[in-house]
């Protein structure tokens, strides 16, 4: 990961909060109004002490009018810190929501290869754990910071009106808590930034074994991931304790160094009020003063400490948000329209790893509505050929052509469009089978929905769960077997009816009664539509138009059926190994 600078995360800060800018002037008034009232306060308090001192001397009428203003200005004062509150509320949550905003746009523009080398536990950490973690520190940043700056501004003027002396001490000897918390702060920001990496870390593992729970049982590494967790745990921990105590010595260390500044102005007060005539209510509310002169630095030097933990926060979700995404499509982008279906790819060259060669020198050429099948070992390449069809990755050099347009030139969403894929893995949404079904056509009419379903011989299954099309269920299926979410995955290819489809492993986890229906299903669906198959079981493809039989990322046989098995070759071994009498 690389080093991001806390002035830049502070700058990129600011770059956000700008759009709220009126928010914010509104919020600085009502704190310089709220923290001026509030400072008012003691010099009515020391008039009103000043009017009961030495006997026979109470002035109860000049009394009840310092306590109507001093009522007055505590209402004005907590009117103006509730709208304060607002302005600062509103301006942290916006900021908060484009953030995310930006980090979940940026996530759907990012290339295939960085979702594929980051676990998705850790990005869901930086864009829900951290961005809350951000949002508290600024929250306090915004609360307690403006209020803090203001009053220490405003006490430095009642004072220096009361006695420039006593207040020359106070200015002196209070900035010592300054140092103080900058130095904690200093220190801080790395231990909060390790404690928010090693939350994303166990986050990430957390996602990983619930997403493989079957896997962990059935190989009964319970044991193992429980140590494994510990361990994480155990340093999220020592993170998290660094990063607490560091921050928690911050407070009891000014708050020693202000005590003594109150201790100093309550020893030099008292002897200007015996030899310079000040009098006992200026000594009042010079101590009131003091006290709310030195009480912000507490408060700042908390909210430093906070705000480490924010930064650390925000450098990693903007970590995310400025990471490369996917090559923009060119200003002039083709929209697909009217696809009839040939495909053609040229002295294609591809690799995930550059040093690593996968994919070379690769040459084809696939007429309109024919079925192509895609054989061959493990890590052949079959999979990595239809990324690059997609689109999901883009070749290193060379091209592909649909309709003779490069696929560069034209708009990645038009493309997909016209791409119909089942996967050997299946995804369903959380939602109802009907929105599941309607994924790639949500303006289908019932009627369609159900012929899609019945088409693929799930629209039985549905009609006995118990609320049928509209039955919820979760992400991923649920409760629902592989077979028959492999069968909801097939019937959405139904539904949209595109002119390229592209079957990987599609019936893999069906029972071979419905898998024969199922093909008859597809065969009827590929008629005129360009096809892509990758089958391990080789009796799926007989009936191909073209056999490409891949190994190493090349294309080593290619013909149909009969032609191959003739060639007695690499694919005639293969269809052998699997129907040997």
């Amino acid at each position: 990961m690389k080093t991001i600078k806390k002035d830049g995360t502070l700058k990129k800060i600011f770059c956000y909060i700008k759009k709220y800018n009126l928010f914010l002037v509104l919020s600085l008034v009502f704190a310089a109004i709220s923290v001026a009232l509030t400072l008012y306060v003691p010099i009515l308090i020391g008039h009103a002490i000043d009017c009961i001192v030495g006997p026979d001397n109470v002035d109860f009428d000049r009394i009840i009018s310092l306590f109507l203003q001093i009522i007055t200005a505590v209402v004005i004062t907590s009117v103006c810190q509730w709208l304060m509150n607002i302005c600062n509320n509103k301006i942290t949550y916006q900021v908060v929501n484009d953030i995310r905003k930006d980090a979940f746009r940026k996530i759907e523009i990012l290339p295939l290869k960085y979702v594929d080398s980051h676990s998705q536990g850790e990005i869901v950490s930086q864009v829900i754990s951290d961005v809350d973690q951000f949002a508290d520190g600024l929250l306090m940043g915004f609360t307690q910071l403006f209020t803090g700056v203001v009053t220490i501004l405003g006490t430095l003027i009642f004072m220096l009106s009361i006695q420039p002396k006593i207040t020359f001490v106070v200015v002196v000897i209070t900035p010592l808590s300054l140092f103080v918390a900058k130095y904690v702060a200093k220190n801080t920001y790395q231990m909060f930034r390790k404690q928010s990496e090693t939350r994303a870390e166990q986050t990430a593992f957390i996602d990983e074994m619930l997403s493989n729970l079957k896997l962990v049982k059935a190989y009964g590494h319970e044991k193992e991931n429980m140590e494994k967790f510990t361990e994480i745990n155990h340093r999220l921990e020592k993170a998290s304790l660094k990063a607490t105590f560091f921050s928690s010595i911050t407070n009891p260390s000014t708050r020693f160094v202000n005590n003594v500044v109150y201790a100093g102005v309550g020893l030099t007060g008292a002897l200007a009020v015996i030899h310079t005539g000040m009098t006992v209510g200026q000594l009042s509310s010079f101590l009131n003063y003091a006290n709310q002169y030195t009480k912000p630095f507490n408060e700042i030097s908390g909210v430093l400490t906070e705000l480490q933990n924010a930064f650390a926060c925000a450098a990693r979700i903007f970590h995310l948000i400025e990471e490369e995404p996917q090559t923009p499509e060119p200003e002039n982008a083709v929209v697909l329209k009217n696809v009839k279906g040939e495909i053609a790819l040229k002295n294609v060259n591809f690799s995930y790893i550059p040093d690593k060669k996968l994919i070379e020198n690769l040459n084809l050429f696939i007429k309109p509505g024919q079925r192509v099948a895609i054989v061959g070992p493990t890590g052949c390449g079959k999979t990595t050929l239809i990324n690059l069809l997609m689109r999901f990755y883009d070749v290193n050099s060379g091209s592909i052509l649909v309709d003779e347009m490069d696929i560069k030139e034209i708009t990645r969403h038009s493309l997909r469009k016209h791409y119909g894929m089942v996967l050997q893995e299946t995804w369903l949404k959380s939602g109802t089978i009907r929105e599941n079904i309607a994924f790639g056509k949500p303006d289908a009419t019932e009627e369609e929905i159900i012929q899609a379903a019945k088409a693929v011989h799930a629209h039985g299954f549905i009609k006995r769960m118990p609320d049928g099309y509209n039955t919820f269920i979760r992400e991923d299926g649920g409760s629902l077997s592989q077979g028959q979410k492999q069968l909801l995955c097939i019937a959405r290819i139904m539904l949209c009816l595109p002119p390229m489809l592209i079957l990987d492993e599609a019936t893999s986890s069906i029972d071979t009664r419905t898998e024969l229906k199922i093909q008859q299903a597809f065969a009827k669906l590929m008629e005129g539509r360009t096809s892509f198959i990758v089958a391990h079981r080789l009796s799926t493809i007989k009936e191909a138009d073209m056999i490409l039989v891949m190994k190493d990322g090349t294309i080593i046989e290619q013909g149909n059926h009969e032609t191959l098995l003739k060639k007695n070759g690499f694919y005639a071994n293969l269809y052998n190994s699997q129907f040997a009498k």
